[in-house]
């Protein structure tokens, strides 16, 4: 999932992105607006006045996407459409509480992919397979759509995708004579010799799993893998140590954050103070979008919150390397996916809402705010910018966490940023692994 989503300006059209939609999934197409009779498997009639509530998770769903939606909805069926944002930090509880719950449950809800498997072994929602081809079908990205699957039938689709690059501060970079590096070895190397008592080299929490494990996939390492008919964790792993121990190395050789620290703003280190003050890190890893906060500070808004316009003198971006030259590493995929509950009784609005979202049209919205489309035949929607080029050219490699029935209970109970901040500060990592597989054993099959 992506976290702290702020996202407001738009990017313009992607020369050549379709062969990254050919790349994720081998397909491309979509279908418009909706609009006259509505295919098998939706029931417009039936959801005609019908009053449906969608759970968005954060602020990752612009207010323009948002109200097209409520919009559209309201032309199509005639009712109402309540969007309720909830945090990321109790999300997981709510919907653990409130999807059994038919008077309380939300009719559509997106959800973090990483959760996915959980909800969807459960039984929590409502099984999309005869409407999936009408939803984009084999268009969709291929990912996000297996971990919303169970026994080859589809109960959480994509709903957009996001993906992590670097941020540098050239002017940082140039003056100690470091060009963009073409490996891993050799950002890590880097990045080392940028640090100060007063600046990392690269600022990274010791508990943030989710950009750390990069480190872990480009060494061909995994989280867990599944053994039979059984999830196993695999932190013991040889390929996952080696990832581990660059890790442990990184951070001490490189960042001055917090051990203790898991997803964060890093951005805010990167950006010179407003009264001019230097900034406290010269390299970061954050979703895509995080540009938008990043720049020479140019004012308030109105709301007192800092103004930042990028400069290209000052910053640049750059996908992570990985242990190949010219070949990006495999950085955590961010986004979310989309159900509707099983529980809800207005089953045909929250299929109408469905149609809607996975329309052209809203598809080209969210990329023109800078959201991965669920659908690959609008990444050209994203832009051409430098910044679409690193969001693309880092999610070719993406990976997502396990699609263990168990997963959402290893995040929810903070396991990976306990793990993680141990070896930041120095741990036994082979020690700590073999402690930290068998505490995600005993949960990761539910």
């Amino acid at each position: 999932m992506i976290r702290n989503g702020k996202r407001r300006l738009a990017l313009t059209a992607l020369a050549g992105a379709s062969a990254l939609a050919l790349t994720l999934t081998g397909c491309a197409g979509g279908g418009d607006t909706p609009s006259g009779d509505a295919p098998a498997g939706f029931d417009a009639e039936g959801a005609k006045g019908q009053d449906i509530t969608f759970w968005v998770m954060g602020g990752d769903t612009p207010d323009e996407a948002r109200e097209y939606l409520v919009d559209h909805y309201k032309q199509a069926t005639g009712g109402t459409l309540k969007i309720q944002q909830q945090d990321w930090t109790d999300a997981l509880t709510k919907l653990t509480n409130q999807l059994p719950d038919a008077k309380n449950t939300p009719d559509v809800t997106e959800i973090g992919n990483t959760w996915s498997p959980t909800f969807t072994t459960a039984g929590a929602f409502s099984d999309l397979s005869p409407i999936y081809e009408d939803l984009g079908g084999d268009k969709l990205l291929h990912s996000f759509v297996e971990v919303g699957e169970v026994d080859g039938k589809q109960y959480a689709l994509p709903y957009y995708f996001g993906s992590r690059y670097v941020t540098y501060r050239k002017d940082i970079w140039q003056a100690a004579g470091l060009e963009v590096p073409t490996t891993l070895e050799e950002f890590n190397a880097d990045v080392a010799k940028l640090k100060t008592p007063g600046q990392s080299g690269f600022y990274i929490g010791g508990q943030d799993w989710r950009n750390g494990v990069s480190w872990v996939f480009a060494n061909g390492g995994e989280l867990a893998k599944k053994d039979g008919d059984k999830w196993v964790s695999t932190l013991s792993d040889a390929k996952t140590i080696t990832g581990l121990e660059q890790f442990q190395t990184l951070f001490e050789d490189a960042s001055n954050a917090p051990a203790t620290e898991d997803d964060s703003t890093p951005w805010v280190n990167i950006n010179n103070d407003k009264d001019g003050a230097a900034p406290s890190a010269a390299t970061i890893i954050a979703p895509g979008w995080a540009h938008w906060s990043i720049g020479d500070y140019v004012g308030d808004d109105d709301k007192g919150n800092e103004k930042r316009e990028w400069n290209d003198e000052v910053f640049g971006v750059f996908p992570l390397p990985g242990t190949t030259a010219g070949e990006p590493a495999p950085v955590f995929a961010g986004g979310s996916n989309i159900a509707i509950s099983a529980k809800s009784t207005k089953q045909a609005g929250a299929k109408e809402l469905l149609r809607i979202i996975f329309s052209d049209d809203y598809q080209k919205l969210l990329a023109k705010n800078g959201l991965g489309p669920a659908n690959t035949d609008f990444v050209g929607d994203l832009g051409d910018d430098q910044f679409a080029k690193a969001l693309v050219d880092s999610a070719l490699n993406s990976k997502l966490t396990p699609a263990a029935p168990g997963w959402a209970a290893v995040e929810g109970q903070k396991i990976l940023e306990e793990f993680f901040g141990k070896i930041a500060e120095g741990g036994d990592v082979k020690a700590l692994a073999k402690e930290y597989d068998a505490k995600i054993d005993a949960i990761i099959n539910g």
